[in-house]
């Protein structure tokens, strides 16, 4: 029922991602004498949340949806029906106000950096009301159709398409780009290597 219309993924490109943050920190010394690795500072992390736009999934997803009642053979009279298509668009992406320093673990010989990442979430999904249209709108002779069906059929259409863009792996987009940039941001910043650990839920 429901058809992907297109998708845009404005992902964290590892080359901006490291140019933007290089930028951003010249001129910041991160190890002490060349001998020792350090821990991430406060300014890294505050450079790795600047980062969060750039690891956004964005994806447009359609269906066409049917809401209404069937009172049978009294729809004549009583039923109340509309048959919508609807565009929305959904975002994915990770809260990059989790990050704190002690997101990053480093092992100070090695140059090696565990990094807590959060999960990726939906973020917003917005329903495109310049293509978002009704179709087909019926109501029986007796009643005047309920005002709410509209916004309802609307809500489940939206429902639908976050459940879809899910199972298409939005949520996996979003983790990987912000990995990448994470990474291209801390190995630009001379640590040897980037290891990530998602908590499970609850933990």
């Amino acid at each position: 029922m429901s058809s992907k219309v297109g998708a845009i993924v404005i992902g964290g490109v590892l080359i901006l991602g490291a140019f933007f943050i290089g930028s951003a920190v010249s001129g910041f010394s991160l190890f002490g004498g060349g001998e020792e690795f350090t821990d991430v500072g406060q300014t890294v992390v505050e450079q790795v949340r600047n980062v969060a736009e750039l690891t956004t999934v964005q994806v447009i997803e359609s269906t066409t949806i049917e809401k209404g009642n069937d009172f049978g053979w009294l729809n004549w009279a009583r039923g109340d029906r509309i048959f919508m298509f609807v565009v929305v668009e959904i975002g994915a992406g990770i809260d990059f106000e989790e990050f704190y320093t002690g997101s990053f673990e480093v092992d100070k010989e090695t140059g090696t950096v565990r990094v807590v990442m959060p999960p990726a979430e939906i973020t917003y999904v917005a329903v495109d009301n310049t293509q978002t249209q009704v179709i087909d709108r019926s109501t029986g002779a007796l009643t005047p159709g309920d005002a709410q069906l509209e916004s309802d059929a609307r809500q489940v259409a939206e429902n639908v398409l976050v459940e879809n863009a899910i199972k298409s792996g939005i949520l996996e987009k979003a983790q990987e780009n912000a990995q990448n940039v994470i990474e291209g941001l801390l190995l630009e910043l001379g640590y040897s290597e980037v290891l990530f650990e998602t908590p499970r839920a609850g933990s």
